[in-house]
């Protein structure tokens, strides 16, 4: 695949760094599958940090130490967004949505980007730019 540019969900990154995590040997393979930087929002760090937490107390620092190593990029801010990221999550109340798959909608708009590295089925379901369907690299 050697894709740059995917963009990057929570379960993943917690996944790579968590070697007792079940999907851990997955989140390895598809991370090596993708050229950095991935794209991501400040949410799914946000998200990141506090599950890696729970399982070790270094858990925060890695995840900025991979931003640092540009691993990924924090592409997509959310203060010029607020009213389209309201308007996703709204569209999709009735779906477990969370801000950061919000946001993570918002950055495939700006970045015409369909590719998202993730575990979430939603993603599935969830459309951008109207209508286009994202492209699971773990399915």
């Amino acid at each position: 695949m050697n894709a740059s540019g995917v963009l990057l969900d929570t379960g993943p990154l917690v996944a790579l760094l968590s070697k007792d995590d079940a999907a851990h040997a997955r989140a390895v393979r598809l991370f090596a599958a993708c050229r950095p930087p991935l794209r991501t929002c400040e949410a799914v760090l946000a998200e990141a940090c506090f599950l890696l937490r729970t399982v070790h107390a270094q858990g925060p620092a890695e995840v900025v130490a991979l931003g640092r190593k540009a691993v990924f990029e924090v592409a997509c801010p959310l203060s010029p967004d607020w009213s389209a990221v309201e308007g996703l999550l709204r569209k999709y109340a009735n779906r477990p949505i969370s801000l950061a798959d919000a946001c993570l909608i918002r950055c495939a708009e700006r970045h015409d980007e369909p590719r998202i590295l993730t575990f979430d089925a939603d993603f599935d379901v969830y459309r951008w730019g109207r209508h286009r369907r994202f492209q699971r690299l773990d399915a």
